[in-house]
């Protein structure tokens, strides 16, 4: 089975993307591997983005 980004042809994930707050759960954490079905590769640059975005201040660090 391979994995959304891989099908769709996606490289890398912008970190100036609005839709990456729908890979963090309710409290801010970011979501696992199995939760985004996500293969490592993808899984690691997801979250290099979404680290990036909370450094910029695009992303809360926590959602409370």
């Amino acid at each position: 089975m391979r994995c959304y980004a891989c099908k769709n042809n996606i490289v890398d994930f912008d970190h100036k993307e609005p839709s990456l707050g729908k890979y963090l759960s309710g409290w801010g954490k970011i979501k696992t591997r199995r939760e985004t079905r996500f293969c490592s590769k993808h899984q690691r640059n997801l979250a290099t983005a979404i680290k990036r975005a909370r450094f910029l201040a695009m992303l809360p660090y926590t959602n409370r």
